[in-house]
């Protein structure tokens, strides 16, 4: 599974924690360190967006104050690829976290709690059981495996059954 993760730049120290935890365990996290000098930020940005099957979003009293943040959740509760798999992380005291400013949604999914540093592994083993587990019910399969739908079209026969 393809993992994103939300997360201000001044909190790129402990997304790089929980992005090698989540690898430990055998997840495919994006890294905005393949990202090179003359790449298009943007575009690799949407790309990794696209490609991502779950996204996990470190909540944390900086990370609304990104635009980057906001605009990726958005693009993750717009999208029923992420349903069941947009995994928020509060990190600190929920005290610092100002509620006010995340979006109400992530409130109502279930919350991995990263309060205490010293659990840190647990809550990145959580956070892979959950993505592991959200695997497991829908599996996800490429654009290319995806059967090919028609068009419906209108028909001027009777449907099946008698019933129109």
């Amino acid at each position: 599974m393809k993992v994103f993760i939300s997360h201000s730049c001044q909190d790129e120290v402990l997304a790089r924690r929980v992005a090698d935890g989540l690898r430990k365990s055998g997840l495919d996290v994006w890294d905005d360190r393949d990202i090179f000098p003359g790449d298009n930020w943007a575009q690799k940005l949407s790309e990794a967006l696209e490609q991502a099957e779950a996204m996990v979003v470190l909540i944390t009293p900086r990370a609304f104050q990104s635009d980057s943040v906001r605009r990726e959740i958005e693009y993750a509760l717009g999208g029923k690829k992420f349903s069941g798999r947009l995994i928020p992380v509060v990190v600190g005291p929920l005290r610092n976290i100002p509620k006010n400013d995340v979006p109400w949604i992530l409130w109502r999914l279930n919350v991995v709690n990263l309060t205490n540093p010293e659990k840190e592994q647990d809550a990145v083993e959580r956070i892979a059981m959950a993505l592991r587990k959200a695997s497991e019910k829908r599996p996800t399969r490429k654009r290319s495996e995806r059967p090919h739908r028609r068009p419906h079209k209108e028909s001027a026969s009777p449907a099946v059954g008698g019933r129109r």
